[in-house]
């Protein structure tokens, strides 16, 4: 449950602060150890001094550590794990030797030094600092590793973006030379209003195509729509020969498919059906929900798979390969693509695919 006024952020974010907050937990934790330890022994009060100074001196000694190992750590693997255990060793080495002091003075006040004291607390202080040492890089090497997962997901999240651009970018510049040498041809024949009216619908398609990424998903209604403003340019070019009908399911209106999909599938129906028939063609958009999927069906009554025009495969047509593609990018495995000719002629191409009404990365 968020709290209203404050922001949650990962405990690592901020590398300083998690660094001090640990640093001062661990060995304030350790502290406490050692006293309930002693009391637990019935150590007399006295105790309390050398754990104060033993704890503290542990806090300082990590403090120079973590110094050198912030330096070390973007080393060669050699230098970096060479140099880590030298400082391991002689801070061991300085923190024996101040622990070993410390009891020495305050239990043999006046004694020379004691070497057994010394060589007791090389062992638990190795224990102790090889420890931190761990923990001090096993953090920072988390640390890294997540760095790196974040940049290669961004990354791979702009070469997704930038392929799906390219793949959509690519539709658009057959249809814009065929409408606008269309519009020429109007123009030097005189046919203003024509001209006009189809320069307006092809500024009207354009700007949608402006308003939505590429990498955009937008809803079957809002796709058939723009199905239809198409389809009105390309009408102005072909007339009667081009007949087009349209068979949405209301409950598969909401869902979400990337912009421009079915865009290419009517461009090649108009390619491959009306342009070389006198007589034009029908070109149909089906849809319905089945389930959880949607199928969605583009038609026509051209001369199919084995007629003089040679329909491009999925393989070899740019339309279909974008199509393909851009299914893949969008729903992964998830997802199903299939044409071919229908017994009663023409050429169909279905789209299968998952019911979402929310729009996924």
């Amino acid at each position: 449950m968020d709290i209203p006024g404050l922001r949650s952020q990962p405990f690592f974010d901020d590398k300083n602060r998690a660094f001090w907050m640990l640093q001062s937990a661990g060995w304030t934790f350790y502290l406490m150890l050692r006293m309930a330890s002693g009391v637990g022994n019935g150590v007399s009060l006295s105790f309390i001094i050398p754990v104060l100074v033993s704890a503290a001196a542990g806090y300082s000694i990590t403090l120079v550590m973590g110094a050198i190992f912030r330096s070390l750590i973007s080393r060669r693997p050699i230098v970096t794990w060479g140099g880590s255990l030298i400082i391991v060793m002689l801070a061991v080495a300085a923190y024996s030797a101040i622990d070993a002091w410390m009891f020495n003075m305050m239990n043999r006040e006046g004694a020379g030094f004691n070497g057994s004291l010394f060589l007791g607390s090389v062992t638990i202080n190795t224990l102790l600092l090889g420890a931190w040492s761990a923990l001090y890089y096993g953090i920072n090497f988390y640390i890294i590793v997540e760095k790196q997962t974040d940049q290669l997901a961004a990354l791979e999240s702009q070469a997704t973006s930038a392929q799906l651009a390219m793949l959509r970018y690519q539709l658009n510049p057959h249809f814009l030379f065929n409408t606008l040498n269309s519009i020429s041809t109007l123009v030097l024949l005189k046919q203003t209003e024509r001209a006009n009216a189809m320069l307006s619908r092809l500024s009207s398609f354009l700007r949608y195509t402006l308003v939505y990424e590429p990498t955009a998903q937008v809803t079957l209604a809002q796709e058939v729509e723009t199905l239809k403003l198409y389809l009105e340019i390309e009408k102005m070019r072909f007339e009667d020969r081009l007949r087009p009908s349209f068979e949405i399911d209301g409950a598969a209106a909401k869902a979400r498919l990337p912009s421009l999909l079915l865009q290419p599938l009517v461009e090649n129906a108009i390619k491959y059906a009306v342009t070389p028939q006198e007589e034009g063609a029908d070109i149909s958009v089906a849809a319905r929900l089945i389930g959880d999927r949607v199928q969605i069906t583009v038609s026509d009554t051209g001369s199919g798979l084995n007629g003089a025009v040679q329909r491009p495969s999925a393989s070899t047509g740019v339309g279909l390969a974008n199509i393909r593609d851009r299914l893949a990018q969008a729903y992964g495995e998830d997802q199903r693509i299939d044409f071919g000719s229908p017994a009663g002629g023409g050429f169909s191409v279905t789209i299968d695919i998952p019911y979402r009404e929310q729009e996924t990365a």
